[in-house]
């Protein structure tokens, strides 16, 4: 698939392009399926963890893609409209395997919107 960021994907396209970019730690790739102005959320809901691609490729940099264990798979999926919600199990963060929901909006083929969700 291309990872132009101009390319329209549809909302499980961007999904699973950013997952293969995340597990491939691919920083450009990855950052080039979220829109400019990406705003990431974590619980508590009351402000956003990331805001912009700048800040989503300096946390992946120094926070995710340096570690050599990381892996994310899937163990669900679902897609209406504009959404997406992944069951994800992340390795190679913690000493044991976790799990959580990604809740990705899409607009015009770019993840605009990210909410995760752990079961903490």
């Amino acid at each position: 698939m291309p990872t132009s960021a101009n390319v329209v994907r549809t909302p499980a396209e961007a999904a699973q392009e950013q997952l293969e970019a995340y597990n491939a730690r691919d920083l450009a790739r990855f950052v080039a399926i979220y829109a400019e102005d990406v705003k990431v959320y974590r619980k508590p809901w009351d402000e956003p963890a990331m805001v912009g691609r700048a800040q989503l490729a300096d946390f992946y940099a120094k926070n995710r893609f340096n570690l050599p264990g990381l892996h994310a798979e899937i163990v669900s999926r679902m897609a209406f409209g504009n959404k997406v919600i992944d069951h994800e199990r992340v390795s190679g963060v913690r000493p044991e395997p976790f799990e959580v929901a990604a809740v990705y909006e899409v607009v015009d083929g770019l993840i605009r919107t990210v909410w995760f969700v752990s079961a903490e």
